[in-house]
């Protein structure tokens, strides 16, 4: 049973009188002395992993999950039909793989019932386990991780927070079908990764690259059937509750477009937010600031269209743009419920598993780029990975 995986939450500090619009009154919670939620009809699922043991200079994050529950459910609800779930917090194994394997079978089974599993972390290696989890489902995968940097680590390297992508790239079976990076800075990087992260057809965008224009970055979001938010990406200013925090990155408002997107998004079926440290956080600033990510997260998702066009392409335009110098025709879809726009590139009949990701979020820019006889650089990427 699921609950056996889970420690309550402390019942005076997490009770909240009937009758306040806050969050804390409408999400069910597992406390002290009340029964575990009922999971059917549930939308998403919250639950905190004050796991550690992968972290790398940040110590102390485990305490981070009640820091943000605390912010969290103060904060005032929508004019929804709120069905969100507590679940409290993980037990953790007495490895840290026996936490991760838990974090997996968790995820695996509350994806299955059509509920979204929300993680406060605790470090980002978490992500290696929400990745696990589909391989009970037997679902090839996108990932999108927001960071400051691509956490590859060498092969020798022991999983954690700086190594979990290159651990999850050498999973056997390996079911990873694309992998995004959001918000990297070079000076963390290094040109030598850049160059691998291209050798593996994966996508990376700077940190500037997408501050420019931060409605090209929907299209990339809305791509994730997992979403894995580092608060390092987020600039010291505006989050200094980390052990890594520095003077460049994200800032908060900008954080929160980028979680609404997902939550907006019908693919994503996991979000994790981590590396939160409430031992460097000034007046709780960052935890206040992880709280209204998560709301914005619940806005999104209360928001969605259900207009994937890979189920019913009913209310859809479609545009048939043929491109003269590649001798090639873009197929896109344009969605009248919320317009945004979806590109579909063809794959062989041999990678049958790869049918649910041939069509591809895009943008209107890049349908001008294909009317102008340019191939869009989404589509070529995409079109790499699928031949």
């Amino acid at each position: 049973m699921m609950e056996e995986y889970f420690a309550p939450l402390e019942a005076d500090r997490f009770a909240f009188p009937e009758g306040r619009a806050t969050f804390g009154q409408v999400v069910r919670k597992y406390v002290e002395g009340v029964s575990f939620p009922e999971l059917e009809g549930a939308h998403i699922a919250i639950f905190g992993v004050g796991e550690e043991r992968g972290t790398v200079q940040n110590a102390g994050c485990a305490a981070a999950p009640d820091a943000v529950r605390e912010k969290l459910y103060a904060l005032k609800t929508g004019r929804y039909a709120y069905n969100i779930l507590d679940l409290g917090n993980l037990r953790l194994g007495a490895t840290l793989q026996d936490t991760y394997a838990a974090v997996a079978s968790i995820h695996a089974d509350l994806i299955r019932e059509g509920i979204l599993p929300v993680i406060l972390g605790g470090s980002q290696d978490l992500t290696f386990a929400q990745y696990v989890a589909y391989q009970k489902l037997e679902e090839t995968v996108n990932i999108v991780a927001v960071d400051a940097s691509f956490d590859l680590g060498a092969t020798e390297d022991p999983i954690g927070s700086d190594t979990y992508l290159g651990k999850i790239v050498l999973h056997e079976p390996n079911f990873l079908f694309n992998f995004s990076n959001l918000g990297y800075q070079t000076y963390f990087t290094g040109s030598d990764q850049v160059e691998l992260m291209e050798k593996l057809y994966f996508d990376t965008y700077r940190l500037g690259q997408v501050q420019r224009d931060m409605e090209e970055a929907e299209p990339i979001v809305r791509n994730a059937d997992i979403l894995s938010f580092d608060l390092t990406a987020i600039r010291r200013s505006d989050a200094p509750g980390n052990g890594k925090a520095t003077p460049n990155g994200f800032y908060g408002e900008e954080a929160c477009q980028i979680v609404r997107y997902a939550g907006l998004s019908d693919k994503l079926s996991s979000f994790g937010l981590y590396e939160l440290n409430p031992a460097f956080d000034e007046h709780g600033q960052t935890a206040h600031l992880a709280a209204q990510m998560i709301w914005y997260l619940t806005e999104g998702y209360y928001n969605r269209k259900k207009d994937v066009p890979l189920k019913s392409k009913t209310d859809f335009v479609k545009y048939r743009v043929a491109l003269k110098r590649a001798d090639q025709e873009i197929v896109f879809y344009k969605s009248q419920k919320s317009e945004r726009w979806w590109m579909e590139v063809p794959y062989p009949n041999s990678k049958v598993r790869y049918h649910r990701h041939h069509l591809v979020p895009c943008s209107y820019h890049d349908y001008e780029i294909a009317l102008r006889d340019e191939m869009p650089e989404r589509w070529w990427q995409a079109f790499q990975k699928l031949s």
